[in-house]
This record gives C-alpha cells, structure tokens and sequence, in this order.
C-alpha cells in the first residue's frame, strides 16, 4: 500500500484532476505529473472525473498499479487491453459508468484481478461472457442488471466467491433459479423498487451463509415489505443477516426483530436504520431464540423520542442475547434488564452515556465486556461502582470520554476486571489509588499524566501498561512496577534527557516502545544510548522511533547516530585540559621571560602604542607651533660616547626626519648656560633625558630636568621622555634631586637593552615616541661646526 507519501501526492494529483473532453482524454492534464510521483504508486483514484476513454499512456506511470477506481465516469466501453501491462492489478471498480459492451476477449489482461466492480452501467442483462471463466481468483464480484436469465450465472459456476453485489433496484424480470449458480459466502442486494413478482427471486436468496439487504424503503404501511423479509429469512441458510439503509416505522423493526428471533440467524446488523414514526415500548416475547448478536448502528433521527410510559429501550435490554451493540445512535441512556440476563458483550460506543448507566444494576451477571467510548462519562468513582456488581466482567473500555479521577472517592471496581481502557480522558496523577487490583492491561494513553506513583505498586497482575501521549518527562520506575509486565509503551510524551537507570530497571519488561519522544540530545544521555543498544531487541522501533528534538541544528538525528565527544562531556577531561593546557602557557611565558626578556618586549609595546593613542587624541598642530626641535637631549657629560655614537645618528640619520637639539651644536654662543638651556627646552617639542648614576652627580643635568618639568610636563606629561641608560638605586639619588626621585617613581622609562638584539626595537619605539610635523624655517636651524 502506498505511504504517507504517496498518499499527499496522490491527493495532490486528485486536486489537478481536469474534466475530460467529448474526445475522451485522459481525466488529468499529465503536466501536473513531476518526478516526485513514484512508480510505486499501487492505488489510484479517478472516480468523478467524467472521463469517456481509456488510454494506454494514462497509466504508463503505475506500473505497480494494484488498486483502480474508475467509478462514476462516461466510459461507454471497456477493453481490458489498457492493462495489459499491469500483471499486478488485483482490485478494480469501475461502477456507475455507462457501459453497454465489454470486449470480453481482452479479459486475459486482468486474470489476477480479486475485486471486480461493475455495477449500475447500461447492460441489459448481467452481461457475464464465457471469458469470465479465465477469473480464477475474482473473490468480489458488484453486478447490476433489468433482467437475469438462466443461464447469465453459467461462467461462475465454479468460481468460489467471497463476495457478490447485486443492484437490482430496476429489475424488471427474472427467471427462477438463476442464482443457484452461484456459489458465495456473502450475497449483498439491493432490492427490487419496481412491482414485479419478487418470489422467485427472494427464494433464490438461500446460496449464502450471509445475506445483505440494501434500500429497504417503506414509510407508513409496511406489511408487504414485513412478509417479504419473512419470506426470504424462513426460505434461506442465512445465519448472519445484514439490513442497511433502512427507512421503516418503528414498529415495523420491531416486527423485523421479532420474526428473525425463531429463525437460523444467529448475526443480524441493522446500518443506517432512519424511522419515520416515533418510538413506543411494545412486550415481546425475546426469550432465548437463535439469535446471538445484534447490531444497530447509525440510528436517524438520532434520537428514541418515545410515546408511551415505558421506555422503549428496554425491549433491548429484556432480549435473551449474548452481544448487543448499538452505535452512533445518539442514546443518553440504556435501562438495566428487569431480570438477569445472559448479555455477555454490551457495546454502547459513540453516543451519549452519562455517568448514572446501570446505577445500582445487579441483573448482569454474564457480562464479560463492556464498550463505552466516545460517550460522556465524567466520574471514574461512578464507573467504578458500576461494575462493582458485575461478578464475570474481565474487559472495560470507556475511552474517548471526559473522566476524571476524585483521589477523595474511593474506588470500588469489579475484581473480576482484567483489561481496563481509559484512554483520551482527563486522567491526573491520582488514577493509580483508583485501580482494580487483578488488572492484566491497562491504556491511559492520551490522557494528563506527569508521573507514575507508587501507588501502581498493587497492581500485581499487571502484563501490559500503555501510557503514550501524555505528559512524563521521566521513564517510569519499573522497579515499582509488577514482575510480570512484558509490555510498557511511553510514546509520544516529553521525555526529553532519560536516564540510563531508568531504562535499566525495565529490563525486565520485553517489550518496550518509547519512541518518538522529544529527546534532548546533550552529554546526558549517551549513557542512556548505550543501554538503550543494549536493550534494542526489547525497545521496539529502535533506532528510527528515537530521533533528536533539541538541540535545532540536531533535529531528526537519530540517537545511534549522535556521538559527542569525549573530551565536551567529561568534566575531569575538561578540567584537566584547560588546567593542562594553562600550565603549559604559563611554563612557555616562564621561558620566555628567562631566555627572551619577554616582559621588556612587552612593556616597549605598551609604551609604543599608548604614544599612538596620545598622538592620535593631541592637537599636534597647535603644540608643534614654534618649535624648532625634535627634542632636547640632556645627560650627562660621561654618557657623552653613548649620546654622541648612538643616541642621535640612529634618530637623526641623516634624513632630517627628526631634529635633535644638542648643546655642543645648537646652544648660541656668548649667551648664558641658563639661557641657552631655557630657550633650547622651549624650541623644542619633547625632552630627552639619558638618566644613570652618572646623571645624578650632574649639577646641569638637574637644571635641565627642573626646567623641562616646569616648562613641559604641566602641559604635556608626554613631552618628557626618560632613558635608564644604567640602572639607579633610590639611595644613590641625593634628597635634593626629590624631582627626579618622584618622576622615577610614577613615570614609564625607557630600558636601554644590554642586548644587541632589541636595540633596534628600542630605537624604533624611541623615535615613535618623539616623531613630530615641525614646520621648521631657514633661520631656526642652527649649524655649528
């Protein structure tokens, strides 16, 4: 059979379906066909499509056809020849067209074919050619015809048939005998409207152990369709009568009821019964007969209005049955047989019942089964007690109900009752202080349930618990749970990250279906994976019913597919890692401050690009106006070969990129020390000092700093730049130079490295720090040879 799949795209193509032409094309436009449409198609729908022919290519794309409905068209012929490539053809139905003529030779074609429907065309007759013969697995057979002759059933004669319909609501003759032919297990007819002499043919209706009559039409006088009925059950072998579309006064089913209770039917069903009078309590005599079941469904009006005092349900409740079931008959309530009776199966489904259904009922002595979903009971106290007095009652199912569960009422169940279906109510937590003790099944699937209490510990005789569709986020503890449970279903719940204990004590249980639930897959539940591939011959639908749900990027991986890794789920690996792969860092910083100095690599960085950032921020426009130099460079007089071979060729050289001021060649001649110094520092944008021990014992170098720090630093602290040329003690420093002993203290200073390898960093970074746009004029440069 087709899938979900095929079935959308079946439907799909029912929505494309164009009306035929007179010309008789096919019944869709084949451009609404695509790739998407599988060749595994076995069933096909083309019923209502007006169509008048048949062609080949229509059907080119089925090579798998197994299913064909052709009904309801304006075919006006039939060659069998259009399938002559689909050996795989087995149903077919092609009713309510307009056939007069079969090319009985392409017959061959369909030789498989078990379901054969050809009813109401334009034959004249049943139209059944020799080639009928070459049917030998046709098991269905639908026929319609005016007349029937003798000899119209000879081709079926050894056919043994399953099924056969005949719609014989225009016959207009038949000749006796003609069904004889035929050898079936089901006759179904429609009967006869029409005012021929239908004796002949209602004696002929004893070639079937089971009769269906169809259309029984009589809306005030109905005698003759009562002695018709009669005829056909007293002359037949009928054990299971079927009556369906049924218009007739209610006393006249009573009628019906009664002549088939002393008769050899042992099943009778009445479908879609609709009575045109209203209903009234009649006794009859229904004491045990030949009848073992009866089944009334589809009752219209849907509703027993009723005339007299008595109501006239009870003549169901007095009737000496073993089955009764009446559904979809709109009833609010079924009265409780004045005396015991020997009803053993009560199936009431898909009505009204309300909660006061056989209140206090003692005379059901024999029921072993009773049916009460898709009704409206609400307290599952009330039900409760009302199988309290049912001493044989083993199976109860009152799904599709409102019931709910009062944990204040006390439950008192039949203890007899093995199987018990409480589905689609509004069942909470507390169902389980509300159980009969010797249960074996149990459903409360689609119901409100967070959690399985304790209280199903008493349940002993438990063997199958159905809880699907609820509300648990945890697999209940089979350890509370009896020993001989072989089958538990949690499906469609919230389980979201299971444990694997909880899997692991249902070990025991055989059968386990807990898929389709919302999985979290995280580290949490490789755990449960694990025993879950363990257990998978118990687990049913493993592994494609156990899919991922969270997180989104993982959503319909299946669990056997979801490997995290090692490292992301272990806490111990993960801190060994990370604490690892610190101590490695730190180790590899430790060696490169040993070997590679890193801490003064580090600390020219900072300094380079916090100059950056003060360039960036400054006005240095506005601060560059008058000035003439670079920078002012004081040290001291022993420091000399340093300030003169390295300090100022590898700032200056040679490209006047930088402008240094230096006392041997810029300080003007005749004019005072003082002075010389004062006007140098002011020329200049930036202050250089090369500080050692050296420094410290030079008088002129404290002027210098004293000078730079009043005129420059108050307005720029970047403007003073300090290089420890040789390292400083604090006490070397005289308590007079305290200037220089507090700029030491809060100011960053320049390391002169001892390495060669970082001096051109040092240098790099000094002239960073000093590189300025002076716009410098003819008579500001000073030369002094």
């Amino acid at each position: 059979m087709p899938d979900k799949h095929h079935t959308f795209w079946l439907n799909f193509l029912l929505l494309h379906v164009m009306m035929a032409s007179v010309t008789g094309e096919d019944c869709f436009d084949h451009r609404t066909l695509s790739d998407k449409v599988s060749i595994s198609y076995t069933k096909l729908d083309l019923s209502h499509c007006n169509i008048t022919r048949l062609q080949q290519s229509t059907f080119r794309k089925y090579p798998n056809l197994q299913i064909l409905d052709l009904s309801y068209n304006a075919l006006e012929e039939l060659d069998f020849s259009v399938f002559q490539f689909h050996t795989a053809l087995r149903k077919f139905d092609i009713s309510h067209n307009k056939l007069r003529t079969i090319n009985c030779s392409t017959l061959q074609y369909i030789r498989g074919i078990t379901h054969l429907n050809l009813s109401y065309n334009h034959f004249k007759n049943t139209f059944l050619c020799k080639e009928f013969a070459i049917l030998t697995k046709l098991r269905y057979l639908g026929l319609s015809a005016t007349r029937i002759d003798r000899y119209d059933f000879v081709n079926l004669a050894h056919q043994e048939l399953e099924t056969v319909f005949l719609g014989l609501e225009h016959l207009q003759q038949y000749e006796s005998g003609s069904l004889q032919l035929l050898d079936t297990e089901k006759l179904h007819v429609v009967l006869p409207q029409t005012s021929m002499n239908t004796t002949p043919l209602y004696n002929d209706f004893n070639i079937s152990t089971t009769l269906e009559l169809s259309h029984i039409l009589c809306e005030e006088t109905c005698d003759l369709i009562v002695e018709d009925i009669d005829k056909i059950i007293q002359k037949s072998k009928v054990s299971k009568l079927i009556l369906s579309n049924v218009t007739i006064p209610w006393h006249g089913m009573v009628k019906i009821l009664y002549i088939s209770w002393r008769t050899t039917i042992e099943y009778l069903s009445i479908n879609r019964f609709s009575y045109t009078t209203r209903s009234f309590y009649d006794h009859i005599d229904f004491s045990p007969g030949s009848i073992k079941s009866l089944t009334i469904e589809n009752v219209i009006p849907q509703d027993f209005l009723f005339s007299s005092r008595k109501h006239p349900l009870n003549i169901f409740s007095e009737m000496f049955i073993e089955n009764l079931t009446m559904s979809h008959s709109e009833l609010s309530h079924f009265p409780c047989p004045p005396w015991p009776s020997i009803f053993q199966s009560l199936k009431l489904t898909n009505n009204k019942i309300t909660d006061v259904i056989f209140t206090k009922c003692k005379t059901l002595p024999n029921i072993q089964s009773l049916d009460f979903q898709n009704n409206v009971l609400e307290r599952l106290s009330s039900i409760a007690s009302m199988t309290s007095t049912m001493k044989s009652l083993k199976y109860l199912d009152v799904s599709g109900n409102r019931l709910y569960c009062d944990f204040r009422t006390a439950c008192q169940w039949s203890q007899s009752l093995l199987i018990l279906n409480i589905s689609r109510n509004k069942i909470s937590d507390s169902i389980f202080n509300c159980l009969p003790t010797n249960l074996e099944v149990l459903d409360l699937s689609g119901n409100q349930l967070s959690s399985v209490n304790n209280g199903i510990n008493h349940l002993k005789a438990l063997k199958e618990l159905y809880l699907s569709s609820n509300q648990l986020s945890h697999i209940p503890d089979c350890s509370h749970m009896s020993k001989n449970l072989i089958y538990l279903n949690i499906e469609e719940n919230i389980i979201h990250s299971p444990a694997k204990e909880q899997l692991s004590k249902c070990q025991h249980v055989k059968r386990i279906m807990a898929g389709k639930n919302k999985f979290q897959c995280n580290c949490e539940l490789r755990s449960f994976i694990r025993t879950a591939e363990d257990l998978h011959e118990s687990l049913i639908g493993w592994p494609h019913s156990f899919t991922c749900e969270y997180p989104q990027d993982l959503k319909g991986v299946m669990l056997k597919d979801f490997h995290p890794s090692e490292i992301s789920c272990n806490i111990f690996i993960l801190v060994g890692l990370i604490v690892g792969t610190m101590v490695v860092l730190l180790v590899f910083i430790l060696f490169l401050c040993k070997c590679y100095d890193l801490p003064w690599y580090i600390k020219m960085i900072f300094q380079w690009l916090r100059r950056k950032y003060r360039i960036r921020n400054n006005n240095n426009e506005e601060a560059m106006m008058g000035k003439s130099f670079h920078a002012f460079i004081s040290y001291s007089q022993q420091d000399y070969e340093w300030v003169t071979d390295l300090l100022i060729p590898n700032l200056e050289k040679g490209d006047n990129s930088i402008k240094i001021c230096h006392h041997i060649r810029d300080f003007i001649p005749g004019k005072a020390i003082i002075e010389n110094i004062i006007e140098s520092i002011e020329k200049s944008y930036k202050s250089i000092f090369v500080l050692s021990p050296n420094f410290v014992q030079s008088e002129w170098c404290h002027y210098e700093l004293y000078f730079a720090q009043h005129s420059l630093l108050g307005k720029n602290s970047d403007h003073l730049i300090l290089i420890l040329l040789e390292p400083i003690p604090q006490y070397l420093i005289p308590n007079k130079y305290s200037k220089l002993k507090a700029i030491m203290k809060h100011r960053t200073y320049m390391e002169w490295p001892k390495e060669k390898g970082k001096h051109g960093l040092f240098w790099a970074n000094l002239r960073e720090a000093i590189k300025a746009n002076i716009p410098l004029e003819d008579d500001d440069i000073y030369v002094f040879n």
